[in-house]
Order: structure tokens, then sequence, then C-alpha cells
């Protein structure tokens, strides 16, 4: 068994976190060496992190590496970013050796329909600043692994799609 990197990618609200971590625990229960990474907790491992262009690429390249690390290693690594931009996406991608980049593809309507924090509210009230997919933008992938529209199917589907992409990874 190989590890690889699992990068889901998309706005705020859309559902990457949730289709990661049911992923992840999936793959644990399974036995597999497994870790998962996500937005929110490791902004919080690395304070003064900004959400200027620079500052966003500089975050999702260092969590690049470490996903890079984990891999070469043997470790499933599951990660949830929104990684907005796609030359930071490129880095990580060019930094592992197996890497299957998702984008969980939501409408900004449906994701600010989704919006439990409010985050989408205060970036239109001007509130939040360089909110992506408000005031700042978000650059879908080209060419990923795997689309899933989470608006118009359910968790047990979207799993079962990843699952399949991935266990070609897992043999």
């Amino acid at each position: 068994m190989r590890g690889f990197v699992l990068w889901f990618t998309g706005l705020s609200g859309s559902g990457k976190s949730t289709l990661a971590d049911r992923v992840y625990a999936h793959l644990e229960k399974q036995g597999y060496p497994v870790e998962r990474l996500d937005g929110d907790t490791l902004r919080g491992i690395f304070p003064g992190t900004g959400f200027n262009r620079q500052s966003r690429n500089e975050h999702i390249m260092r969590v690049g590496v470490m996903a890079s690390l984990l891999e070469k290693h043997g470790v499933i690594v599951i990660a949830s970013f929104i990684s907005p931009y796609r030359d930071a996406r490129d880095f990580v991608r060019k930094q592992c050796r197996s890497f299957v980049e998702v984008y969980v593809n939501a409408s900004l309507e449906e994701c600010e329909r989704r919006d439990v924090k409010g985050l989408y509210a205060r970036a239109r009230a001007g509130e939040i600043r360089q909110f992506t997919g408000i005031n700042d933008p978000y650059e879908p992938p080209e060419r990923p692994e795997l689309v899933i529209h989470t608006e118009s199917q359910s968790i047990e589907v979207s799993l079962a799609q990843v699952l399949e992409v991935i266990y070609q990874y897992l043999e």
C-alpha cells in the first residue's frame, strides 16, 4: 500500500469537510494509515496566517509539503481546504507522488444557504474582507480527478464516488 493525498477543494459550505470526514472515518475503520488535515484546524496551528492571496498560497504550500511528507511514509492524507487559487493547488500536486484533487462543487447560493456560521452574511455586510466567493475569487480546478456535486446528490452518493476513485490507490 502506498500513500496518496486526497485533496478536497471548493467554496466554504460546499461540503468539503463533511465529505472528507466521512472518507477518513471509512478508511480508518478499514485499518488504513490515514491522517486528516483540515483548513479550520490548521489555521489555528499557524497563527497570523492572513487571507490575502500571498498568505493563502503560503498556507496551502506549507500544508502541501506536510501532506507530501506524510504520503512518502505510506500515509493516506485526507485534506480539505478552500485552497482558492490554482497555482497553490498545482504546487501541492507537484510535491506529491499521488495527488487526487476532488472539486466539491456547490453554487455560491447553496453555500450561502448552508452557512451555519454566518460568514457569507458578514462578508456581504463588509465585516469580513477577502472572503472567497464574495470579494475574493475562487478558481475552480481545470482538470480535477473528480467533481462532486453536493448540491444535487446525497452524502452517501458523494462518498461512494470518492471511494470508487481512490480504491485504485488502496491496492
